[in-house]
């Protein structure tokens, strides 16, 4: 994982790859929290009231 030594030509962590895993890490759970806040506002279901449900 060196993609921001290819990119930008720098070497920030020295080459071992510890700013990019850190990064990479970050948008994994920045990718995790918006999606959990996306499903927490969606509305729930009512269940029917009435006939049983088949299913």
């Amino acid at each position: 994982m060196d993609f921001i030594e290819r990119i930008f030509h720098v070497a920030p962590d020295g080459g071992n790859g510890t700013l990019e895993l850190a990064l990479m890490s970050l948008i994994f759970l920045v990718i995790v929290v918006a999606l959990g806040m996306k499903r927490a506002r969606s509305p729930r279901r009512e269940p029917l009231r009435g006939r049983p449900s088949i299913f």
